[in-house]
């Protein structure tokens, strides 16, 4: 059932990444308002996560952050698989470096250091995947959790390679980055997954415990590898912008949670910004603190 479902939608995911921009979004509106005001697509998870995460924000204003962020979630969406088609022209016009921030990445590979990079579910990270392939010369890879359907799985991994990304299943995340150390490389966590609460490093985060994946941390003081925070801004519908900057030089220095708990602060920041463009439907508080932490 999952091929024929697959092979079912796949037309359709090639005819909305060909359409014109100005389609697409008209289309992606349409959807918007089928999933959220006929269907109501997690709409209970939304507005708990949101009235726990800003409880100094009115009810008016959280219904609105939600209703944005539901019209970018459709946006993402047909985003994300423009991408089966999209050329190198579009995808640099449509997601941009800061000045600044190619920069810093073009000094690392310059001085010849591998850097791992750590982000959130914030703005269109598909699309700065392909940016950073594009235009940074040391190798990007990407650290990813394979999805259930087989099919849908290898369609992301060859959009996500199409210019040039590699990608690592989470569980060869170590191994593979020791044995390619010779590799000048920059490599992307996205930290704000949901681990298990037990191995988890934990903290406040949008007014709420909040369990962080170790593993960043864990392999970035093992290898000594430069911690860089990006953040994928959208500027306005349909086009972004990278930021990057430097949290940890030398890794191997910190402390035990420090480098967990400066990423988490500084996602927090970004997402105070520009709230909408987080992924608000994800179950991220669906593990009770432990207490002994």
């Amino acid at each position: 059932m999952q091929a024929v479902g697959f092979y079912l939608a796949l037309p359709f995911l090639y005819l909305f990444s060909v359409l014109p921009s100005w389609l697409l979004y008209g289309f992606s509106d349409v959807v918007c308002f089928l999933i959220y005001d006929v269907a109501g697509y997690r709409k209970k998870v939304v507005s708990e996560n949101l009235q726990r995460s800003f409880p100094e924000k009115t009810e008016a204003e959280r219904r609105i952050v939600m209703r944005r962020f539901y019209h970018y979630l459709c946006d993402l969406f047909l985003e994300t698989f423009k991408t089966l088609t999209m050329s190198q022209s579009f995808a640099l016009k449509h997601c941009s470096f800061d000045e600044e921030s190619l920069k810093l990445f073009n000094r690392y590979y310059a001085s010849k250091q591998s850097i791992i990079i750590v982000m959130g579910h914030f703005g269109n990270w598909e699309w700065a995947g392909n940016t950073f392939s594009l235009q940074c010369s040391q190798q990007l890879y990407v650290i990813y959790h394979p999805l259930a359907n087989p099919y849908y799985n290898k369609l992301i991994i060859n959009m996500r390679k199409r210019f040039g990304t590699r990608l690592i299943p989470m569980k060869d995340t170590f191994r593979t980055m020791a044995l390619n150390r010779k590799e000048i490389s920059s490599t992307a966590f996205i930290a704000d997954q949901t681990p298990s609460p037990e191995k988890a490093y934990w903290t406040r985060f949008l007014n709420q415990d909040t369990p962080v994946f170790t593993g960043t941390e864990t392999i970035a003081r093992k290898l000594n590898y430069p911690v860089v925070f990006a953040s994928v801004k959208r500027i306005r519908r349909g086009y972004y912008r990278i930021f990057a900057e430097t949290l940890f030089e030398t890794p191997a220095l910190t402390t035990d949670g420090e480098i967990s708990e400066a990423h988490t602060k500084k996602l927090e920041q970004e997402i105070r910004q520009q709230p909408e463009i987080w992924l608000w439907s994800h179950r991220r508080w669906k593990h009770k603190k432990p207490e002994r932490q």
